[in-house]
């Protein structure tokens, strides 16, 4: 079907718009949704491979909502760094379309959002927007959920399950589009959704799936190839092999030192084949990302010198101007090959000629080891072979032997993919759901809560009435043993702390801890115990032995702290103790590269875990101010913990452009205050320090 065709069906700007990046056909998977209603409203799952064309589809109806019938579209995601890279392209493509993005602040309204048209959100975002009461759900006219088969995933299913279903009540108007390159059970989600579905297995490049053995790959098809490569190494001569034929390398691994590892085993083979003006842009790259923090760490110096050779590794551990510098290499083929954790496979868009899943066995906190599962490894191959580049694209595994090549086969080649199961019927995960049900006024009796939970995909899947409405039941009476509903007859009612708690997007559990916790939380430690033994601040980070040393000064206090009977701590209370005094080493202006060492952790780990405190003292704040307690020494952890700064620097920080490195200098200078700035020769101290252009800025906001 030619684009050319479609003016009575599509959007004059947009056809031109796809006509610009040179498509004049529609794909298979494109042409079967128009054909099937797309541009007439109707509610689709598409379940296609990567790359053959869903974003485009995502894209016409957007469009035709925006444009033909002056209604909002609104694009959601499970991970934040897809909805930042669909809003970037977006954006380009039509400059002169009304286009957000929003995906921090889970306690704030973003009235703002009410006056543009095309909205790019993650999940918990939009969940947190309909809890805040946002009057603009009646002007949707489309909602696009990408990757609908993180249903499946435990952590972030539910909540994409629970907000699917309130959108179908109180969007009832609007299309829904869920998209997917990995759904087992595709027919069972699109009667679920009352959608039309689109299969397609079309890849617009061909991609061949086979297994390396011995230094030959065994495709699908069973044709063979000799791997032109000559390491011992599977994975390196992998590598060589893809380098030979000009192109680049993605190799996946189970954790983050295999991916490191793995790099550092690539970089030298990679090194010998790059030319002298790719090393040169190399050594530019490289120095940024070194340089990326305010001393480099161990793993910024590694990830310097590997990508000066043409190699890197990407995983949660970066910081996230890292991962982005490295994205962005390999996009302009100046660094040839990254190794990674899965996540990388399951985010933005990153294609390569060869992909190879190194690990297929990965290890779980719960499960233990386990193998990966089809639709991840499904996954992680569709991004092999890159469009206007490749004519092919190559997804390999790697074998030892004859029977364990045959078992990969059969496992990863030769099967289907796995059905989708909704992760809904867990107590825990509910709690956070149902409070926010009652304190937004869209459900509050048992019975109407019951009757949502069974248009849930989890109820549509097990169809278990009586089950739901002991769940229900359960997990509203807990909520109301811990003072965050009322009950009237038979209907449920927020109390004021109740509606404040689900506001703040954190679980009741955590919020009930917390309550319970300030009254003896009175200095820093016990502060930092309570903020990190929370719901929202796990995984913990290793146990150190000063750690357990002062454990043993608090272990007392901190017992008295914690009611086992509320299931507070479901582990050893020195775990999050020892995160605790990981935070405090941060407040107390200890290096990074230090931190990082001493608790075997990453800097992007660190940075996620100060960003997650932060989050819980401003929570622990507002919950104190429902108490009417003091908020006054929350106030000063609090910024301690955002800045990374000792008790001394605490007024020095509120100026722009000065953070716990410029104030530390400042104050070792003897400018102990923001007075002190207003001293005489004070203006020559801060230009030494920092140079006339910064100086300038520190010392006018003196001046205001």
């Amino acid at each position: 079907m030619d684009i050319q065709d479609l003016p009575k069906l599509l959007p004059k700007e947009v056809i031109d718009v796809v006509g610009k990046r040179g498509i004049s056909q529609l794909t298979p998977p494109q042409r079967l949704s128009v054909e099937h209603g797309l541009l007439d409203g109707r509610n689709f799952v598409v379940s296609a491979p990567t790359a053959s064309g869903k974003t485009l589809i995502a894209e016409m109806a957007m469009m035709r909502s925006v444009i033909w019938d002056r209604k909002k579209a609104v694009y959601i995601a499970p991970m934040r760094a897809l909805v930042s890279e669909k809003f970037t392209e977006f954006k380009e493509s039509y400059p002169n379309v009304k286009t957000a993005m929003s995906i921090g602040d889970l306690d704030s309204l973003d009235h703002w959002l009410e006056n543009y048209d095309v909205i790019f959100v993650s999940t918990e975002k939009f969940d947190s927007l309909i809890r805040h009461g946002i009057n603009w759900l009646d002007s949707i006219g489309c909602i696009v959920f990408d990757e609908i088969h993180m249903i499946d995933d435990s952590g972030r299913g539910p909540t994409l399950e629970i907000l699917i279903t309130k959108i179908r009540r109180v969007c009832r108007g609007a299309q829904l589009l869920a998209l997917s390159a990995t759904i087992g059970n595709s027919r069972e989600l699109s009667e679920w959704l009352d959608a039309e579905l689109v299969e397609s297995d079309y890849r617009p490049i061909a991609l061949k799936k086979g297994i390396e053995l011995n230094g030959t790959f065994f495709y699908e098809n069973d044709s063979e190839e000799k791997v032109t490569g000559t390491s011992k190494i599977p994975e390196i001569r992998i590598a060589e092999d893809t380098l030979n034929l000009g192109k680049q390398i993605l190799v996946f691994y189970s954790t983050k030192r295999n991916a490191e590892a793995g790099a550092e085993k690539l970089s030298n083979a990679i090194n010998e084949r790059l030319t002298e003006k790719e090393k040169q842009r190399l050594e530019e790259l490289s120095n940024q990302v070194l340089n990326v923090l305010s001393k480099p760490t161990a793993q910024c110096e590694k990830l310097s010198k590997l990508i000066k050779k043409g190699a890197a590794f990407h995983h949660s551990g970066l910081v996230n101007e890292q991962r982005h510098m490295v994205e962005e290499a390999f996009k302009r083929n100046e660094v040839k090959a990254i190794c990674s954790t899965t996540t990388l496979g399951l985010g933005v868009n990153l294609p390569a000629h060869t992909v190879l899943v190194r690990d297929t066995t990965r290890f779980d906190e719960i499960e233990g080891s386990e193998k990966m599962s089809v639709n991840i490894v499904t996954q992680l191959f569709g991004r092999a072979g890159r469009p206007k580049y490749d004519k092919e694209g190559r997804a390999l595994l790697i074998a030892k032997s004859r029977p364990e090549a045959g078992d990969l086969y059969s496992r990863y080649m030769n099967s289907e993919m796995e059905p989708i199961n909704s992760k809904l019927g867990m107590l825990p995960v509910l709690r956070t759901h149902l409070l926010a049900f009652v304190a937004t006024k869209f459900l509050t009796s048992e019975e109407s809560i019951t009757d949502f939970l069974k248009s849930t995909f989890y109820g549509h899947q097990y169809a278990n009435s009586r089950e739901l409405k002991r769940i229900a039941h359960e997990v509203l009476d807990e909520l109301m043993r811990w003072g965050f509903l009322d009950k009237t007859g038979s209907y449920y009612r927020a109390t004021r702390i109740g509606e404040r708690v689900s506001e703040l997007y954190i679980d009741p559990l955590s919020a009930k801890w917390i309550i319970d916790t300030l009254p003896k939380a009175n200095d820093d430690i016990s502060i930092l115990f309570m903020v990190c033994n929370t719901i929202e601040m796990r995984p913990y980070v290793k146990i150190t032995d000063e750690a357990a040393e002062r454990f043993m000064q608090y272990e007392e206090m901190l017992q008295g702290m914690v009611n086992y009977e509320e299931g507070f701590t479901f582990y050893d209370p020195l775990r999050p103790f020892s995160t605790a005094t990981m935070i405090n080493s941060w407040m107390a202006e200890k290096p990074e590269p230090d931190i990082v060492k001493e608790y075997s952790t990453t800097p992007g780990a660190l940075f996620t875990k100060v960003t997650n405190a932060d989050w819980i003292l401003y929570s622990a704040m507002e919950l104190a101010k429902l108490q009417r307690m003091s908020q006054s020494k929350l106030l000063e952890v609090r910024i301690r913990v955002r800045y990374g700064i000792k008790r001394e620097l605490l007024d020095l920080i509120r100026l722009e452009q000065v953070g716990r490195v410029r104030a530390r200098l400042m104050y070792n200078s003897g400018i102990k205050s923001v007075a002190d700035l207003r001293k005489e020769g004070s203006d020559k101290i801060v230009t030494l320090l920092f140079g006339k252009e910064i100086a300038k800025r520190i010392l006018d906001q003196v001046k205001e």
